[in-house]
């Protein structure tokens, strides 16, 4: 029933003018932030400590991250729409031949980004473009939501490995195909995690764009999409990044993935009202953290380090 609601709903924002859908959404964020209190004091408290900014601002900027997250939801059932055509008027790519030139090394692309700006219509603009994407996804809590959101990224041509399946071989061989495989890297990684400052305070953060890149020797690129006050997107490429191995395993990983977070690190700062301030990003405590030799990934059903 919930999957069927969730395409009617996505039927009803792709038949509504963009222009209107934006105001609906500003509409539904500031809704959102009067009514849930839990998620909107846990913000105003995490970017409190995060930018040490007086209350008022701090209020008035969460108030606005809850109206881009409303209009990143309803772009997210308005995807459809977008196509090879249209995209242009939606979506500015900065740097796309840095892509394309990563590619041609045949390694395959890890990408590495964040809950930052509409996520989704980043990857959709990278299939649109003729990349073959792909990206290791958390399922929803909900199968009904997770088989709709699945749907809704097919329709532009992104493929989802779901977490807690087998998505380590099926991302593996996405790389070895030569495919862009995404990572959202500003998550909490559980107590595998690696534990790295991320605004001020140290968070678990998943290492597994580090262990791929590592495994496969495929380039890794940072990949931003922001909302202008013009209202369009506009997608930051940067310069590709590789892993450099000096032969102390634990130690590479740990600097790459530290690397890559202060640069989701810089984007939040400088764009705060773009990211999702309430998830639980430092749920998992330092004193929790596994002391795992290397972190691993399988490849035709063997294990390699």
């Amino acid at each position: 029933m919930l999957y069927k609601t969730l395409m009617f709903m996505s039927w009803c924002v792709r038949h509504t003018p963009y222009r209107l859908l934006m105001g609906i959404g500003r509409i539904l964020g500031n809704l959102y932030y009067l009514l849930v209190k839990k998620q909107r004091n846990r913000s105003i408290a995490q970017m409190t400590m995060a930018l040490q900014l007086p209350e008022d601002e701090v209020k008035h900027l969460v108030r606005e991250s809850f109206v881009n997250l409303a209009r990143n939801m309803l772009e997210i059932l308005y995807m459809p729409v977008l196509n090879a055509r249209n995209l242009h008027e939606y979506v500015e790519i900065d740097h796309l031949e840095r892509v394309t030139e990563a590619m041609a090394e045949g390694h395959g692309l890890v990408v590495v980004t964040g809950h930052i700006g509409t996520w989704e219509w980043m990857s959709a603009s990278m299939a649109l473009n003729g990349v073959q994407t792909t990206a290791i996804a958390k399922p929803q809590p909900n199968m009904d939501y997770t088989r709709a959101l699945d749907d809704l990224r097919a329709t532009v041509g992104v493929e989802i490995f779901s977490r807690g399946t087998s998505e380590l071989l099926a991302a593996g061989r996405a790389l070895k195909k030569g495919k862009l495989l995404g990572f959202l890297m500003d998550q909490d990684g559980g107590p595998g995690g690696a534990f790295i400052e991320f605004l001020g305070r140290p968070a678990s953060t998943p290492m597994g764009a580090a262990v791929f890149s590592r495994k496969f020797n495929a380039p890794v690129i940072p990949m931003f999409i922001l909302r202008q006050k013009s209202g369009k997107h506009k997608i930051f490429i940067g310069e590709a990044m590789r892993y450099k191995d000096t032969g102390d395993t634990d130690k590479d990983l740990f600097e790459f993935t530290e690397k890559m977070t202060k640069l989701i690190e810089q984007v939040v700062r400088e764009n705060p009202t773009q990211w999702i301030w309430f998830q639980k990003r430092w749920n998992t405590a330092p004193e929790q953290q596994k002391k795992n030799k290397h972190h691993t990934v399988k490849a035709k059903g063997k294990r390699t380090e």
